[in-house]
């Protein structure tokens, strides 16, 4: 089994109080969501209203896949227009861990 984690750390666009912030976060986590099957939670930044932190997990049979699936999620979640990447962590745990 491996599981991998994803950290995404963003800086939101012309957002002006935490409920703006809501709803921009929420929706972008609902798409990760159903797009690629993983578990996605807003892990950081909470008070700040015009940054976030993004966590994304997923857990599968193959490493690769695991990879895979984690590039896709940075991927996507980059392209969007509101949000601009600041950083990311990435973390893989194999069967040996």
């Amino acid at each position: 089994m491996f599981v991998g984690s994803l950290e995404l750390d963003l800086l939101l666009g012309d957002v002006r109080s935490l409920k703006q912030k809501r709803s921009l976060v929420r929706p972008l986590l609902a798409d990760v969501r159903k797009r690629f099957d993983v578990a996605a939670a807003e892990a950081g930044h909470l008070d700040l209203h015009r940054r976030t932190l993004v966590g994304i997990a997923v857990v599968a049979a193959d490493g690769e896949h695991v990879r895979d699936v984690l590039d896709a999620c940075e991927r996507f979640v980059a392209a969007r227009p509101e949000v601009e990447l600041l950083s990311v962590r990435r973390r893989l745990l194999d069967p040996e861990d």
